[in-house]
This record gives C-alpha cells, structure tokens and sequence, in this order.
C-alpha cells in the first residue's frame, strides 16, 4: 500500500519506539507518587515537558514561564481551548476551515447559549483579516476566544497567524492557534508569536497517538473540561502517561531538527505528482484538475486535487483496491464522508467539492512511490470515464 493519508496520522519513527519501549520497560511509572520510583519518574517527565518546549522555542522551567497541559490528543487540546479560555459567557470567534475537533466545540457552545461568530475565508482559502476585525468589533459583548489554525489540514494552506495576532493583541483578546499540522513541517517559533495556546499532537509528526498538549502562554487561566484530580494543577487530571510524553518528545525533536531537509524533498516530490497528473489527464485524455491553494503558501507535504466530474468517494474506493491510501476529507468526518466543509468556505464549485481528494505524503514517501501513485491514479481514472488508460 502506498500511503499518503499523512496528515491523518504518520507512521510511527523507530526511534520514537525505541525510546517508548525503554520507559516501558523501567516498571511502575506514576508521577504523582511521592516514593522514590514516582519521584524518578516525575523526573522524566518534566525532562520531557522541557524538551518538547525547546523543539518549539519555549522556556517551560521557569516559575513565570508558559504551561504545556498534557492531553489525549489534538481534539481534547483544541476543545480545552475553545471552550475553557477567556470569560466563560463569552463569544467564540473561529473561521469556517476549522478541523471538526474546533468547529463541534463552538457548536456545542453555542447550543448552550453562548455566541459564536464565523470568519470567512477567500477563494484561496485564507482567513480574511478584515472579515475577523469586523466580527470582534461587531457587539460589546465580551469575546473570550479567537481560535483558528496555522495550517489547513485539507489544503495544506498557510494561515495568516502573525497577522491575526496582532488583531487580537490589539482588542485584548486571547488567541488560539490549532497547530497540530504545522509541526515539524514548517518553522513554528511560539516566543516569536503573540498567542495565547497552541495545540500539538505527535501522531502528526511521527509520534505516538493517544497524548497531545495545549501550550499556554503565562498567566492565561484555563477552565478544566475535567475533574477528579490534582494532577497539572487541576487543568487536566489524570495519571500522565510518561512514556507517550517521552516519545513525544523524542518525536519533535526530530521532526524540528529534520524539517527543512525533509521539507524541501516532500515540496519537490508533492509538485512533481501534481505536475504528472496534470499532463497525463491533460489534452482529452481525463477530467479538469483543480489543485487547491496552488497559488498560495501551504505545506510542503499537501495536495488536494479535485477531479471535475468524478465521484471523490468511488475513486477513494477504486483507489484503496488498487493500493494507494489517500483521503476526501479530514480523518475525523470521513466515516460519513460529508463534502468538504473547507472547499464549500472557499467557494470552490459543486463540482469541484464533490470530486476532491487529498494527498499527503512524509518523509517516508519516496519518488518510487509516487511514480507509481501518478500512474494508479490516472488509470483509476480513465477507469471510471470508462476508457482505457491512455499510455504517454
């Protein structure tokens, strides 16, 4: 199987395994025991906490430095964010590209009386900067968060997050950032930043699942989603999982240090697969192809390709028999494949949304591979235009 499900989840490193498997292997791991055993093991802990803090630009050992609150994944840290910081009766302001995990939880907020404003985004699909003043200055009522991604986890495109920022600091309004695609792909330096949290899953970047954080800036309060211990200062109980957050830390450290190199091989294989679906399915020979935030930034590692007049979930089908693994939307809303609430905000055509997939590759993708994923995908194709694959 050739897989570019990538910004679903990535294989897991061997190296992050093996450093997962000497925790394991120490016994008994409870930080929050005050014998010795738990005393060493907190001690790992918080080297771990720490390091993942440096791979992003972040002191976390000072009294007066941020917090990263430990969590089961980028969906709880998103959800912790959108719904526990600022005052709790106030708005919530978030775009319409936003991953499940963020859009559910203004939903649900807003069922519950609170308001939520909506941030379009332009035909690129780039959160319009204007359209996000307007909305915090649309009432006097209190907005308790802006929240909105550094990358699009469809797409691929870049947001605007210095700009949006710096919207924020100015009206003295706390901002969140869903970061968890950007790691390790493209620089991310939080002490460069103006926000206030930031969400950070490993399985992203070759880590293990079931742990994430939501960094905090200093001083920002947290409201808990839950409840029965004192561990993380109450924000989020629960025995921490030290071997997650140790590989975890093995995970960044790398993806950081390994990114540029990485990030250079992945744009040029990315391009070139884009390129050769194009001129294979050009003149006749196959449906319209729309690349998605083609003219703008976006992740190296990204394409999201629309086959104008092709059903995305047949070819999803027809690809997966044939032994490529891609996507027509986010992991988190697939299993009922809805059309893409992202290329519906974009404004992309009818047509378009109905037919699109993604593609995602990593550092483990090779040119081999995508050699052979251009020319399934034509075939698959040409099969479902009913014509025979055209050889070139």
């Amino acid at each position: 199987m050739i897989y570019l499900d990538n910004n679903a989840t990535t294989a897991i490193d061997a190296r992050v395994v093996a450093v997962i498997e000497q925790e394991l292997r120490r016994g008994p791991a409870n930080a929050s025991s005050q014998h010795r055993l738990g005393q060493q093991t907190r001690g790992r802990l918080d080297d771990a906490v720490d390091r993942i803090g440096r791979a992003i630009g972040s002191d976390l050992s000072r009294v007066d430095s941020p917090r990263l609150v430990l969590t089961s994944g980028g969906t709880e840290a998103n959800n912790l964010a959108v719904t526990g910081m600022g005052p709790p009766g106030g708005a919530i302001v978030t775009s319409r590209i936003e991953h499940p995990s963020v859009l559910a939880a203004a939903e649900a907020a807003g069922r519950s009386g609170r308001s939520v404003r909506w941030i379009d985004v332009d035909r690129d699909g780039i959160t319009r900067l204007d359209h996000l003043a307007e909305q915090l200055d649309a009432s006097d009522e209190p907005v308790s968060v802006v929240s909105v991604m550094s990358a699009n986890n469809e797409t691929g495109v870049l947001q605007p997050i210095e700009q949006i920022a710096r919207i924020c600091r100015r009206r003295d309004v706390l901002f969140h950032v869903d970061a968890t695609q950007s790691i390790g792909k493209v620089p991310l330096d939080v002490s460069a930043l103006e926000v206030d949290a930031i969400s950070i899953t490993p399985h992203k970047f070759h880590g293990p699942t079931g742990i994430g954080f939501l960094w905090i800036r200093h001083g920002v309060e947290l409201r808990p989603l839950m409840f029965g211990g004192e561990q993380q200062l109450g924000t989020r109980p629960g025995t921490e999982s030290v071997p997650l957050v140790v590989g975890a830390a093995e995970a960044i450290s790398i993806a950081v240090s390994e990114r540029d190199e990485v990030a250079e091989r992945l744009r040029a294989l990315r391009d070139d697969f884009e390129t050769q679906i194009r001129h294979r399915l050009a003149g006749g020979n196959g449906p319209a192809v729309t690349i998605h935030g083609a003219d703008v930034p976006r992740l190296p590692n990204t394409s999201c390709l629309s086959f104008v007049g092709l059903d995305r979930q047949s070819l999803l089908i027809g690809l997966d028999m044939a032994g490529v693994a891609c996507s027509s939307g986010s992991a988190c809303s697939s299993g009922s494949s809805p059309p893409s609430h992202v290329l519906i905000a974009m404004g992309a055509a009818e047509q378009e949304v109905r037919s699109a997939l993604r593609f995602s590759l990593s550092k483990f993708s090779t040119e081999e591979e995508m050699t052979r994923a251009v020319e399934l995908v034509c075939r698959q194709i040409q099969k479902k235009m009913g014509c025979q694959p055209v050889e070139n």
